[in-house]
């Protein structure tokens, strides 16, 4: 049995596209950044982290934990507050290239075993006038996601390339994740 340690819609469908069968149960940990922290460490700890949460009472099963981050100038886009914020951030996107990074984490049943690894995509945005931000904001999408915006929603309009996986942005590498689950015999 894998478990999603996530309540995250876009890595469950991911997953289920992907023909990988789990269940779900979402981890509670503490999201703040340490001092010092890159980027790609603080997603690859928030992932071991979230997996180690739910593995500490499930451990007949694999855990998958993950964490998705948008870093730009080194800074770490998280879920926006509020309508300004969400903004803010997509001023901070356009007309730039950005950075998706996800950290995954899959325990093997019995906490033996954690591998650890992440992935990370260069996004391209598009200029934003003042209007396409208020519209987009408007429409309440970029609310609950990391940078404030949905690669597969409202925001394709604005991505005109990217360089990597595009899972990852959505919130799975699917590719990485399936290489975890097969090396570890799950699949």
């Amino acid at each position: 049995m894998l478990i999603l340690a996530s309540a995250s819609p876009r890595r469950a469908e991911l997953l289920r596209s992907a023909g990988i069968e789990f269940t779900i149960e979402a981890a509670d940990v503490h999201e703040a950044r340490e001092a010092g922290e890159s980027p790609v460490d603080y997603s690859r700890r928030l992932a071991r982290d979230k997996a180690r949460a739910v593995a500490a009472g499930r451990p007949e099963a694999f855990v998958l934990g993950a964490d998705t981050d948008v870093c730009v100038d080194d800074r770490i886009l998280g879920k926006p507050r509020d309508a300004a914020d969400a903004a803010e951030m997509l001023r901070l996107l356009s007309g730039r290239w950005h950075e998706v990074t996800t950290g995954v984490c899959l325990i093997s049943p019995g906490g033996a075993d954690e591998d650890i690894a992440h992935e990370t995509t260069r996004v391209q945005f598009s200029k934003l006038t003042e209007q396409e931000i208020a519209a987009y904001v408007a429409t309440g999408e970029p609310m609950d996601k990391a940078g404030a915006y949905a690669i597969q929603g409202w925001a394709a309009r604005w991505i005109p390339r990217i360089e990597g996986d595009y899972s990852n942005v959505v919130g799975l590498p699917v590719a990485l994740v399936y290489g975890l689950l097969t090396r570890r015999r799950y699949l």
